[in-house]
């Protein structure tokens, strides 16, 4: 273990504490404005769909098997499928379009 592996711990650490523990110390009482409740209720689902819908597209070599995927996932979704339907609809569109691209595609 280096020097530096440990000052990068200490930095994650603390970091880490400090996103979690100032709202805490920022705020005392309840929150009751309606707009920022309900922008407190949507930050994580906007934090993950930021952090994985650019990472769909790098998945695969190709981005045309990425983009099938994605489009299955967006039209199930759109009808009101379940999560585990969507997922593997667009995991099987993926894989078959890759296949279909690497064996008859070039």
């Amino acid at each position: 273990m280096t020097k530096g592996f440990l000052a990068y711990l200490l930095t994650m650490a603390l970091v880490t504490y400090l996103v979690r523990a100032v709202p805490f110390c920022l705020f005392r009482r309840k929150v009751t404005n309606r707009f920022f409740k309900s922008f407190l209720c949507y930050i994580p689902y906007t934090v993950l769909a930021a952090m994985t819908f650019p990472a769909v597209f790098y998945v695969t070599a190709n981005p045309i098997p990425a983009i099938g995927g994605t489009v299955a996932a967006l039209l199930l979704a759109y009808r009101g499928k379940g999560l585990v339907t969507v997922s593997l609809a667009a995991c099987s569109v993926a894989l078959a379009a890759n296949l279909l691209l690497y064996y008859f595609g070039g």
